[in-house]
């Protein structure tokens, strides 16, 4: 019996780090600037941030973004429950009462889910969503815009709406 027991091959161990799949760094009461040629082009208020290794982030408490115009005032806000950015994609998941308003043309969108792709400068998803602009209500399923929320698209659009 003895000698089987020692026939066996010795047990190879896995670094902690190497088998961590968590986030690396976590912060708490973020608020991140994004500009471009010294401009300032997006605002990010977090109150938690998670970090990991692949570059991506996770936002479990929320976030609360804001888009300027080329004057840099405040286009465009957003604001979501749950947010992640993946950073091979280049690309941003807000979930959970996101709400989309338009400060430029007094407009709001909302949704449970809308993804941001900034390289492509673009928000759009496939689950239902409710737009107002002044008195008018539409609603649909699908949407499709621009970051700054000036130019959309509604996939599958009902509501009512005046038309002149």
């Amino acid at each position: 019996m003895l000698s089987l027991a020692s026939c066996t091959e010795p047990e190879t161990k896995v670094s902690e780090m190497e088998s961590y799949e968590g986030p690396l760094r976590i912060a708490d009461n973020i608020e991140m600037y994004y500009s471009e040629e010294t401009i300032k082009k997006v605002k990010l208020r977090a109150a938690e941030l998670h970090e990991f290794k692949s570059g991506d982030r996770e936002f479990p408490k929320g976030l609360y973004l804001e888009f300027f115009d080329e004057f840099g005032k405040i286009s465009t806000t957003l604001k979501a429950n749950y947010a992640y950015y993946t950073s091979e994609q280049d690309e941003w998941l807000a979930q959970g009462d996101v709400v989309v308003v338009s400060e430029t043309r007094n407009q709001q969108l909302n949704s449970e889910e809308l993804y941001w792709k900034p390289s492509q400068d673009k928000i759009y998803t496939n689950k239902f969503v409710t737009i107002r602009l002044g008195n008018e209500v539409s609603y649909g399923t699908g949407f499709e815009s621009n970051q700054t929320f000036t130019e959309y698209e509604i996939k599958n659009p009902t509501g009512e709406f005046e038309v002149e």
